[in-house]
Formats: structure tokens, sequence, C-alpha cells
């Protein structure tokens, strides 16, 4: 199962940073360039960073676990972007 979301923002590289970092501590992560793979234990979280947004996709073997690690994400990263104010993320399923 997966499901995808954008938060526009111009601090996506230093947004992706700091949760890859910051689970880093935790879970295994992989960081490249502009994009960054969080691997835990109820599924995977895909950072992408582009010029003015941050893209989530999260792929999870349940709707269970997919709604755990979404929460998880959305909220760590809510936290991490409360300067800009955010907007909740709106989530969409994906193939």
């Amino acid at each position: 199962m997966q499901m995808t979301a954008t938060l526009p923002t111009a601090r996506a590289p230093a947004l992706m940073g700091t949760m890859a970092k910051h689970f880093g501590h935790k879970i295994p992560v992989e960081v490249a360039d502009d994009h960054a793979v969080l691997r835990f234990e109820m599924g995977e979280a895909r950072l992408a960073a582009r010029a003015d947004q941050l893209d989530l996709t999260l792929h999870s073997a349940d709707a269970a676990a997919l709604e755990r690690l979404r929460e998880v994400v959305e909220s760590h990263l809510m936290r991490f972007a409360h300067r800009e104010d955010p907007a909740p993320l709106v989530w969409h399923a994906a193939g």
C-alpha cells in the first residue's frame, strides 16, 4: 500500500535533512542530494526535496501500518516545519 503528499516549502532540503538526522539515530536512513529513505519497522518513507516543495511517499504492507507510518512522519514533519505554519498535509492513495 502507498500514499503520497506534498508540503509546499522553500526549506525542503533542510526539512529533509532534519527528518533524516532525527530518525537516523533510531532506524536505517539513506540520504542522497535531493532525496532520503527512512526505513521504519512498519514501512518506508521516501522524501524528495524540490525547489519549492517536499514530496513524501509512504509504503507499507497493510492499511493499519500505513496509517501509523503516516502519523509518525507527519507529526514529526509538522513539528520541524512549525516556523512556516504549514497547512495539514493532504494525503492521496497511490497504486
